[in-house]
This record gives structure tokens, C-alpha cells and sequence, in this order.
């Protein structure tokens, strides 16, 4: 029996009035989907027969479209007004919201349940990836409800095969230690509750970078669009952040001040609230934390907070006779990708097995990364941890080198030893440029906060910054106090020689790590 006749049945029953197009629109939803409210307030239908997968109710590719066709379909053809469909929308949205909100994912996710690392593997059936600290698997029906979006394209189905970081090492030029690191990054990428630095590729022309960026990214986080030109605004960033797991940054030159502090806190976890559509006073929060990823010449013009959320890895310059066309490195790549995925799948099981009993002698910056290096040269016995170090501090000189008022701080320091004053004095001190630069401050206001935000690269460089003091007197002006760090301790004054090596337990019998490349 169709739904005309059930229908008119239905309409003999009450009088002879007929369902209204936007009441069958809502039936016809409520039977094949549930509806829930995500935990940054949007409303998303769930197939109660499908893939685990959360449909926006409104937009390109979500229920709205769905239902048009499928009441065209189960009506002889009917086709429901804009009307009706939008007044359907707002009742399914009621329904949303009438439960508890729940978590939705962007490609990556933790099972509340056990715990277990979710990758979502962007197929039209809802296959996922599972890993646990005992191993990995491919699961038909996701266990953590994920979201889609127009920039994620499909992963291919890992394999097990022991040699799939040797192959991806084959496509690339890097030294090993510059690998491992890599290799170290991309397992931390589907590790979601945790910061990951900003993987920065640096080279001059012809050491593929824009193509290393491109494959890496397609790795974690397949894209139509996996390279990106910056942000002409926050909106536009947060739209791009929105829709993607994982961002590349290409061709990087200078970044505003605004951007450096927006991918500082995607990189922490960031929050950005707008006006909600079809509303003039509802708000819609966006949260997110992202993986980055940047190319640049110039790692020079990388300054303040973001040099210290860096990984920084520099590409050899590829030899004439080496070089091989766009298509002939992009047939390559796919030919070895799921034996890629399949050894970093490995080593990801390896990792969270020991990971838990990783503990550092000391915390550096982005700490969390520093435990999942930490762990992954337990199992790889490499030493990617001890070469982040190595390659941050460097980072950190070269971003303080390029900022004309901390180089002129760092002058003054080494000059005089130690120096304390106010802020507006440490402007007379220090010499201003011929030309100043546009990030020179212009006040002491603004010469106080610029110190704030040098005060960590500062440090990397052995001077502290000590502002805790006041003035005395009524007015009590803020005093900084800059001085060089105690030479005593080597490791006081040299990162790269701190002993950040863990304590960890060994791995269980049994296990074995992924195969060296």
C-alpha cells in the first residue's frame, strides 16, 4: 500500500483532512533516522539503518536534500514545497534537541567506551579503523559517530605489510633522523586529545616541499584540497579548520599577527563563536583542535609563540637525475599507501601500549608531543625526542634572530650581563632602527607585552625574564629584570643537553615493532 492510499485512509479517519507535506516530511524522517544535538550545538539525523555517520539537517549533502528525494519518491512523484521542507527542518531540530548532546568527529575520534583510537576511513559505507595498545582492525560500523565533510576524501584500506614506512621513506628527501620525526608526527596525528606542533617543511626551491606537505596530509587526512593558501580572515580560517582534521599551509612568506595567534590556538584548542544563521541573536561556538601543517622558504619570518609549537624539518635538494613528474610520484604514492597507513597503524598500537607508563626527567613545550616521541623511540629505538629538541631550539634562535626588538634585547644582555628597569626605560636603552620595523613597539605599553610574548624564546637563548617586581613609589611601575641563565648545568643552558629520556615499561611479550625503514 502506498503512502497516497494510507494517507487518504488516514484522512477519511479525521474528517477528511490530509496530512500537511511538511507532517509526511517528518514522519517519513523520524522512521529512518534519529536525530541528536552535537556538543557545539548542532543538529545532525543519524541513519538507524547505515553507517554511523552524523547528516546535518540543513545544506549541500544533508537530510534536507535526502528527504526532498525520498518524499518525491514515496509520494507518486509529489514534489514538497521549500515551505514545507523548511518548516519539517524546524521541527527535526526541535527533536534534536530535546536529548543530551553528544560527541561528533571529524575523522578522528576516542570511543568513550574502551577508549580505542577511531579513524574514519571516508568510505560511502562507514568503514573505520580501530586501534587499540593490543593491535589494530577495520570495523564495518564506526563505534564513535562521525561528521563528513566536502574537503575529506576517502582513505584506502591499510594492509599489513612490514615494510610500509621503508617505501614511504623512498618517496621522500630526507635524511633518516628527519624521517623518523615525520614518522613520529603522523602516529601523534590520530592521537586526538593531545597538541600537535605545526609540522613545517623548509627548503629552498626544488626540494618538493609543496609535494611532501601534499602526500603527508593525504596520509592522515585525505583532501581534494590538501594544501591550502593562507586565511584572508578569521572566518575564512575557521571555516577551512571547521571542515578538516588536517590543514597544509603552502608557500608560506609572513604570517599577520592575527594568524600566528590563531594557529597557536588550533594547535592548543581553539573556540570561535558566531552569529548563527536564519537567527540575529543565537550563537554557534566552533571548537576545534587541529593538525597543521606549513611550507616556507623563510622559516626566519615564523616569530613569537608560534616558533615554539614548530617542527621543523628541512628538505634535501633533489638532483636533476632524481627528479620524477607530478604523475609519476603521484601513481607511486597510491601504490604504496595502504602499506603505508598499515605500518603507521602499527606503530600508533605500539605506541599507546606504552605510552601510559612514559614519564619525561623534565617537561619541555608541547609535552604531550614530546611523551608520544618519547614512546615511539622506546619502540622503534630511535632518537626522534632528543632531535626535536635539538631542532626546536634551533627554531627558536632563528625566530629571535628575525625579530629586531628580541635581537636587540638578547644585544643588551649579553652587553651589560644583567639589566631591570621599566618598560618605558628598556625603550630608551635599546638602540631603535634607522628604518623601524612595523612590529617595533611604539609605547611602553606595547614594549611591556612584547617582552611578555619574547619572554620563551628569550629563554631557549638563556635569558630569563623577570617581571614580578615593582617599582617604588606611589605610580609602582612594573620592573623587568633580564639576565643570563646559570652556566653551571649544561642542560640549564643547552636543550640538546637535558635528559628528557623516559621511564618506561617494557613492551609486553609477544609484541614486536613495526620494521625499520
Amino acid at each position: 500500500m502506498n503512502r497516497r492510499r494510507q494517507d487518504s485512509r488516514a484522512a477519511g479517519d479525521d474528517g477528511g483532512k490530509k496530512p500537511s507535506a511538511a507532517s509526511r516530511l517528518v514522519a517519513l524522517a523520524r522512521e529512518g533516522y534519529r536525530f541528536v544535538m552535537s556538543t557545539d550545538g548542532r543538529p545532525y539525523a543519524v541513519a538507524l539503518d547505515g553507517p554511523n555517520l552524523a547528516l546535518p539537517l540543513r545544506g549541500k549533502a544533508g537530510l534536507r536534500q535526502r528527504l526532498a528525494r525520498l518524499y518525491a519518491d514515496t509520494y507518486d512523484g509529489e514534489v514538497a514545497s521549500q515551505s514545507a521542507l523548511a518548516d519539517a527542518m524546524t521541527v527535526l531540530e526541535g527533536i534534536a534537541d530535546s536529548g543530551d548532546p553528544v560527541p561528533v568527529s571529524l575523522r578522528v575520534g576516542t570511543d568513550p567506551a574502551g577508549g580505542a583510537i577511531v579513524v574514519d576511513l571516508g568510505t560511502a559505507d562507514g568503514r573505520a579503523v580501530v586501534a587499540t595498545a593490543t593491535g589494530w582492525q577495520v570495523v564495518d560500523r564506526s563505534p564513535v559517530l562521525f561528521r563528513r565533510s566536502g574537503a575529506m576524501g576517502p582513505m584506502p584500506t591499510p594492509v599489513l605489510d612490514g615494510d610500509g614506512l621503508a617505501k614511504l621513506h623512498a618517496l621522500l628527501n630526507m635524511d633518516e633522523p628527519t624521517f623518523r620525526q615525520l614518522a613520529a608526527w603522523l602516529v601523534a596525528a590520530w592521537i586526538p586529545h593531545i597538541p600537535h606542533p605545526v609540522l613545517t617543511f623548509k627548503g629552498e626551491q626544488g626540494t618538493g616541499k609543496s609535494k611532501t606537505a601534499e602526500m603527508v596530509v593525504n596520509l592522515i587526512d585525505p583532501s581534494p584540497a590538501s594544501k591550502r593558501s593562507q586565511p584572508r580572515d578569521i572566518k575564512a580560517w575557521a571555516a577551512q579548520a571547521f571542515n578538516s582534521w588536517a590543514l597544509c599551509l603552502d608557500n608560506v612568506s609572513t604570517i599577520p599577527p592575527w594568524l600566528s595567534d590563531t594557529l597557536c590556538k588550533a594547535v592548543t584548542g581553539d573556540g570561535i563563536v558566531d552569529r548563527a544563521l536564519y537567527t540575529d541573536d543565537d550563537v554557534v561556538v566552533l571548537t576545534f583542535r587541529r593538525v597543521l601543517a606549513m611550507t616556507t622558504i623563510d622559516a626566519g619570518a615564523l616569530a613569537g609563540d608560534l616558533a615554539e609549537r614548530l617542527l621543523m624539518l628541512d628538505l634535501q635538494l633533489i638532483e636533476e637525475d632524481r627528479r620524477r613528474t607530478e604523475e609519476e610520484l603521484n601513481a607511486a604514492f597510491e601504490a604504496v599507501r595502504p602499506a603505508v597507513l598499515g605500518a603507521l597503524f602499527d606503530l600508533l598500537a605500539c605506541v599507546l601500549a606504552v605510552l601510559p607508563s612514559v614519564r619525561l626527567d623534565s617537561m619541555p613545550r608541547m609535552a604531550d608531543f614530546a611523551r608520544v616521541l618519547a614512546a615511539v623511540d622506546q619502540v622503534m629505538e630511535w632518537h626522534t625526542l632528543d632531535d626535536y629538541l635539538a631542532t626546536s631550539a634551533n627554531v627558536a634562535t632563528d625566530a629571535l634572530e628575525g625579530d629586531p626588538f628580541g635581537a636587540a634585547i638578547a644585544a643588551l644582555v649579553d652587553q651589560v650581563g644583567t639589566w631591570q628597569g621599566t618598560a618605558a626605560q628598556l625603550l630608551e636603552a635599546l638602540p631603535t632602527p634607522l628604518v623601524r620595523p612595523p612590529n617595533w613597539p611604539k609605547d611602553a605599553t606595547r614594549a611591556g607585552g612584547r617582552v611578555k610574548r619574547l619572554a620563551p624564546l628569550l629563554r631557549s637563548i638563556g635569558i630569563t625574564v623577570d617581571d614580578t617586581q615593582r617599582s617604588p613609589g606611589k605610580q609602582r611601575h612594573r620592573l623587568y629584570i633580564l639576565s643570563r641563565m646559570e652556566a653551571a648545568d649544561p642542560a640549564a643552558s643547552d636543550p640538546e643537553q637535558a635528559s628528557l629520556w623516559p621511564e618506561v615499561a617494557p613492551i609486553g611479550e609477544g609484541r614486536t615493532p613495526p620494521e625499520l625503514p
